[in-house]
């Protein structure tokens, strides 16, 4: 249970908190933008089983892998890309933290 709650934790409330008190002339949008986040578990359905609680998702599904963290940081530097980029991040360190809690 601990670890679900790290793990989603940081998946949904560190982006709505960041949102809230990062962005607040664009608050709405900022927390839905790095909810999207989410959105890079799409590159589970690639893999068989798609779910499985024991597996570490980094450098495992391909928009997991270090090559695709490269690119997350490199989203940061265009002003019109880097709330996408910090989503992405922050996706990236709810994954990690859930590898080291496994």
């Amino acid at each position: 249970m601990y670890r679900e709650f790290i793990h989603y934790g940081i998946h949904f409330l560190l982006p709505i908190a960041i949102g809230v008190l990062a962005f607040p002339q664009y608050r709405l949008r900022a927390v839905l933008i790095l909810l999207g986040g989410i959105l890079l578990d799409v590159d589970h359905l690639l893999a068989n089983p798609v779910f499985d609680p024991d597996r570490c998702s980094m450098g495992f599904h391909p928009l997991h892998t270090f090559w695709a963290i490269g690119v997350y940081i490199a989203l940061l530097f265009p002003a019109k890309t880097r709330i996408w980029g910090l989503a992405f991040l922050i996706h990236m360190l709810a994954d990690t933290a859930d590898c080291l809690l496994i």
